[in-house]
């Protein structure tokens, strides 16, 4: 049985999984960050759907990574959270 680790390691070994899966790393690096502050608001998906007027499953995608909120979404799931969204801009490498 092969795990996790090895599996993503022949996977990416593969040019075109590679770039694939560097150019998801904005939209992954936002769901830890959501999942984070939700975790330390002591909030559930469903908490944070009901306070934001939306649905559980709207949220769960977003925290998936699969769906990409508008700055304003991130704003109110800040808020919600008891944080404050920061948009900060880098220079490339």
């Amino acid at each position: 049985m092969t795990d996790l680790a090895t599996l993503k390691k022949r996977l990416l070994a593969d040019p075109d999984t590679r770039a694939e899966y560097e150019a998801q790393t904005p939209e992954f690096a936002i769901a830890r960050e959501l999942i984070a502050a939700r975790v330390r608001a002591g909030l559930t998906q469903a908490e944070i759907a009901v306070r934001m007027q939306t649905t559980q499953s709207t949220i769960a995608r977003m925290e998936s990574g699969r769906a990409m909120p508008s700055l304003r979404t991130l704003v109110r799931y800040a808020e919600v959270t008891g944080c404050r969204a920061v948009v900060r801009l880098e220079a490339a490498r």
